[in-house]
């Protein structure tokens, strides 16, 4: 599964830098890429607008995916993505007050803000989950985060009601886009991204453990308390870096890890590393067919993807319902 993974990803990778709404041949985008001619118009599209959105869809892809993986390992819930915990709704604030205070405009601007509203709303719906007898559980950070995300969501809907500068900016980045951005957002989140990406990558057993229940995991020796936290970290700088660069893209934390559970079963050693590949795959995909189906024009990947997901979601909601009866 993992090589057939990386095979498809590969074939994503190259459909996105060769299709659009100027079809480019393989070839000439290989020579693009390794001997570029000045004034060449192909390789000026390959280099300068096709690499830095296939790159960001690569790394927000398998953030998301990564992101949802783990939290759905933390939470224990199946439908759990980075939206459950607020992290997306803390970014979209911060955004939208960088946009109306600070008069941020530029997507590096963006980039800092939202990190900075993910890690906030993380960090408060901690505080409010441990709060109380039992400590901190799953059920509490869900619910934790549910509340926050309503209360975020009227902040967020007050200030764009007052400034229409910011309802007009904050359009553009509430939908999702791999374009407008480039590699100088990258060079600034990139090493957020491999520290999420680095601990994910080793969090499987950890995971597995957490999944037996909060008592089994501490009688096997699991520092659960510090565990919660770590795990929390992770989702933050996954779902707040992914944020940051291509916007709040919903449903690839919940279907990614559904579609590596459904290929390889529940063991997370094996759910997270196939998520890391089918992720940033799904992006890109989503990005060539929004390119394709509007010729010369394009349909956002985030609208792309949430057309995806919806389906996937009311089928997922479908099945949970069918099995708890």
């Amino acid at each position: 599964m993992l090589v057939i993974a990386a095979v498809v990803l590969v074939l994503a990778l190259l459909a996105s830098l060769a299709l659009g709404a100027r079809d480019v041949a393989p070839g000439t985008v290989l020579q693009a890429l390794l001997d570029p001619v000045a004034g060449d118009n192909d390789h000026t599209v390959v280099r300068d607008l096709r690499v830095p959105r296939t790159v960001i869809g690569l790394l927000a892809g398998a953030a998301f995916a990564l992101a949802g993986a783990v939290m759905q390992g933390l939470t224990r819930n199946p439908l759990a993505e980075p939206g459950l915990l607020g992290v997306n709704t803390g970014a979209s604030l911060f955004v939208v007050l960088g946009i109306s205070l600070l008069g941020v405009s530029s997507s590096l601007g963006y980039l800092w803000c939202a990190l900075l509203g993910a890690a906030v709303a993380t960090a408060v719906v901690y505080l409010i989950g441990r709060g109380g007898e039992g400590g901190t559980s799953p059920a509490r950070l869900v619910l934790s985060g549910a509340a926050l995300t309503a209360g975020l969501t009227g902040v967020i809907n007050l200030v764009l009601l007052t400034d229409q500068q910011a309802l007009d900016r904050f359009r553009f980045w509430q939908v999702g886009s791999l374009v407008g951005r480039d590699l100088e957002n990258v060079a600034a989140i990139w090493p957020f991204l491999a520290a999420g990406v680095a601990v994910a990558l080793l969090s499987g057993r950890t995971l597995n453990t957490l999944a037996l229940g909060e008592e089994l995991a501490r009688g096997l020796g699991q520092r659960t308390g510090v565990v919660r936290v770590a795990l929390l970290a992770v989702i933050v700088l996954l779902a707040g870096g992914g944020t940051a660069l291509a916007g709040p893209l919903l449903f690839i934390g919940l279907v990614v890890p559904h579609l590596a559970r459904g290929l390889v079963g529940s063991d997370y050693r094996w759910i997270v590393p196939l998520s890391a590949l089918l992720g940033p795959a799904l992006v890109l995909l989503a990005d060539v067919v929004g390119r394709l189906v509007a010729r010369p024009s394009e349909i956002e990947v985030g609208i792309v993807a949430a057309f995806i997901g919806a389906p996937v979601m009311i089928l997922l909601l479908r099945r949970v319902r069918t099995e708890g009866l």
